[in-house]
């Protein structure tokens, strides 16, 4: 089985900072985003939040925002995980990503 792609716009609704990605979509994920794409947007950081990696491991890592996420005709405002080097968007299991219709 292979990995589902979407291509997003993320914008930073405070600065107007925007950029296209290609997110791996994963069902239950929440929205991760490299480093360089939140340094980028110009995302400030809300808090630190822990998290168990694949391996087990447990990680603070930066929780930024608000961040605009558009995939085709939806979008909505959320926050992000500064994690990895790719960005991760949540899929729901009707193909939607993390956005309302």
């Amino acid at each position: 089985m292979g990995f589902v792609h979407a291509d997003l716009t993320l914008k930073n609704p405070r600065t107007e900072a925007e950029m296209q990605v290609r997110a791996i979509a994963d069902i239950g994920a929440l929205l991760c985003i490299p480093q360089h794409v939140s340094l980028q947007l110009q995302l400030e950081e809300l808090e630190k939040r822990e998290v168990t990696l694949a391996d087990g491991k447990r990680q603070l890592v930066p929780y930024v925002g608000p961040v605009q996420v558009q995939f085709a005709n939806r979008r909505c405002f959320t926050g992000a995980l500064v994690l990895g080097d790719e960005t991760l968007a949540r899929r729901s299991t009707d193909g939607r990503f993390g956005c309302a219709g």
